[in-house]
């Protein structure tokens, strides 16, 4: 689907995010868990937590503003959810890692499907048709 300029970078992002939730999903054995292990913290910390901090920053408040508080909260409830499972993993939890690429999974659909959709409906042209 095609994104308007305003939030072509944030659907870009997205790639990123399933492919790493396409890998946590298809680890099974030890070695490959414990790469994630070893890998998913720096990758949310470099590439998903400026993801997030982007649309909280400027998305979402135009959003909440333009009455859609309720996509507002869930998105923050889930970039919660995101951060602490991030943070189990960061301390060597195995067990968050499939929760995580699950979550991760069904966020990108959530924000892809939902909160984009209705942003590109809701939010002024002058907005979405300026390219950060």
């Amino acid at each position: 689907m095609k994104r308007r300029p305003a939030l072509l970078q944030l659907s870009r992002d997205h790639h990123t995010a399933l492919v790493l939730a396409k890998r946590i999903a298809a680890a099974h054995d030890d070695d490959a868990i414990d790469a994630l292990i070893a890998t998913v913290p720096g990758t949310f910390a470099h590439e998903l937590e400026p993801h997030f901090q982007a649309e909280e920053g400027d998305l979402l408040p135009r959003l909440q503003a333009a009455g859609e508080a309720a996509l507002v909260a869930r998105t923050l409830d889930e970039h919660r959810l995101l951060r602490a499972l991030a943070a189990r993993i960061g301390a060597g939890d195995r067990a968050s890692l499939a929760p995580f690429g699950l979550a991760l999974h069904d966020h990108v659909r959530f924000e892809e499907r939902e909160l984009f959709v209705t942003a590109e409906r809701v939010l002024p042209a002058a907005f979405l048709d300026f390219a950060t």
